[in-house]
């Protein structure tokens, strides 16, 4: 029959659902009663959250492992952590920044700087993931050349890895791009999907491609994340700035720090004579970061990544791509921002 010991020996190494530390860490275990007669074993373990879906996870585990071990019945009680323990443990983890990448209208290339971004951060030595939250414009698996699908793992979506970023899309869970045709509330239960169901792990970075304007995703976000960054995109035509203006005033009114902007199509270079043409004006990206009170991050100039069949993707800039190094730059000033 199991003893103390044994029981103690088998539950330490688990993990807190919550604070990712091992009951050992958590000194979790607060109780374990064994009646030898009936091969029982009882266990209380404290958690830094009950009555959740993790909790319940974490009961299968333990029936499951002290039964392998020769436990005939287990009974298990829940109870919270203290404050005190809890707040040690946070203390000493580090947290994720979730950047959202907005704008005010469609085809600012919001969704190719979200790309590039985060494959620059992880570049640079970072741990990225990233949600393409543009429920019903979703373009983020083409744009890095993703093939495969995520899979299951229990009750865990893994994200599909690609540049060294973690990546998660609506894309993934449509069949022959399919439209998506859904309200609000849809939209927000699939957004909480992915922050709930989704196996992370640990990230330095998380950023979310929202869709454009201000709609149901932007408002949702703006609830579930009261602690987001956001980056505005923008082009350089005054009427593509004075609609980006509108998302970074909702930005500004729930209280998430806007920690720049970006210029997109800023201008064409010729290949031939090095003369800049500015397609779409000028001034729209400075004239934006002012208004915000923020930083024009970066002038992203119009121009195609150069494709490898090989390893195809058809968005992303090599690092040593005057682009690419555009790119570079403007993560380094992020992880300086944030």
């Amino acid at each position: 029959m199991l003893t103390e010991s044994d029981v103690r020996g088998l539950l330490e190494n688990i993990q807190d659902p919550f604070l990712h530390k091992t009951f050992k860490e958590t000194n979790a275990i607060q109780e374990i009663k064994i009646k030898e007669d009936k091969g029982h074993v009882s266990v209380k373990i404290a958690l830094a959250k009950t009555g959740t879906a993790e909790q319940l996870q974490v009961q299968t585990t333990v029936v499951q492992v002290l039964k392998n071990a020769g436990a005939v019945s287990v009974g298990l009680r829940f109870t919270q952590l203290s404050d005190e323990e809890i707040a040690k443990h946070r203390d000493s983890q580090k947290q994720t920044t979730y950047i959202a990448i907005a704008s005010g209208k469609g085809g600012v290339g919001k969704s190719t700087v979200s790309v590039n971004l985060a494959v620059s951060l992880a570049r640079l030595g970072k741990k990225v993931g990233l949600i393409d939250a543009d429920i019903y414009g979703f373009s983020v698996p083409d744009m890095m050349g993703i093939v495969e699908r995520p899979v299951v793992r229990g009750e865990k979506i893994i994200p599909v890895e690609r540049f060294g970023v973690k990546v998660i899309s609506m894309g993934f869970f449509v069949e022959d791009n399919a439209p998506v045709i859904w309200r609000g509330p849809m939209l927000g239960k699939m957004l909480n999907s992915f922050f709930q169901e989704v196996e992370w792990g640990e990230l330095d970075y998380l950023l979310l491609d929202l869709p454009p304007g201000t709609g149901d995703v932007a408002l949702d976000v703006h609830s579930l994340l009261p602690s987001c960054k956001e980056i505005i995109v923008t082009t350089p035509h005054p009427t593509a700035a004075f609609v980006a203006a509108r998302a970074g005033a909702m930005a500004l009114r729930t209280e998430h720090q806007i920690i720049g902007v970006i210029e997109n199509m800023s201008y064409f270079e010729s290949r031939r004579t090095g003369e800049k043409e500015y397609v779409f004006g000028k001034g729209g990206g400075e004239k934006l970061a002012k208004e915000l009170q923020t930083e024009l991050l970066g002038q992203l100039p119009l121009q195609q990544p150069d494709w490898n069949d090989d390893d195809f993707a058809p968005s992303v800039y090599a690092e040593d791509h005057p682009i690419g190094k555009i790119y570079m730059n403007i993560a380094r000033k992020i992880i300086e921002r944030s």
